[in-house]
């Protein structure tokens, strides 16, 4: 064991993707950490392609032309899944960080039922209402403006 006490982690990517015995909240927050790191990427990629506008017009209308594929626009809908749930999730975070939902303080007895009986039932509720909004947005992208 290293000296600080700690043990090492030796599962590696796997350990940090998979729920394990942790039950959904794992899950949900691994999924919260990569959706985050999506849009983040979304975002820098966004920034390039617009950069492109200043080195004149016939550079902006190649971008355009080579992004103008199903691909991408597939792509779009991904980006706009992952923002619906990273949105939703970190909201109920945030209730959460301030104080609703875990009920009246007590002593921290493994396994911490009092607050996985309240936290769970939102946490079901914000995934209805993500579901909903991907369903809104799904037909909004395959059925009202459907892709060419």
């Amino acid at each position: 064991m290293p000296e600080s006490g700690f043990r090492r982690n030796q599962l590696g990517l796997v350990g940090w993707l998979s729920g394990g015995r942790y039950g959904i909240e794992r899950y949900a927050f691994t999924l919260h950490r990569l959706t985050g790191l999506a849009i983040l990427a979304y975002f820098l990629l966004h920034i390039l392609v617009g950069s492109s506008r200043m080195l004149g017009e016939e550079t902006w209308n190649s971008v355009m032309e080579r992004l103008d594929s199903p691909v991408f626009r597939y792509g779009e809908f991904l980006v706009y899944l992952a923002f619906a749930f990273h949105a939703l999730n970190g909201l109920r975070l945030a209730l959460t960080e301030l104080g609703f939902f875990l009920g009246a303080p007590r002593q921290p007895v493994f396994p911490y039922t009092s607050s996985v009986r309240r936290q769970r039932p939102l946490f079901v509720l914000v995934m209805i209402v993500a579901a909903v909004v991907v369903v809104l947005g799904g037909y909004d992208f395959f059925f009202a403006h459907p892709v060419k």
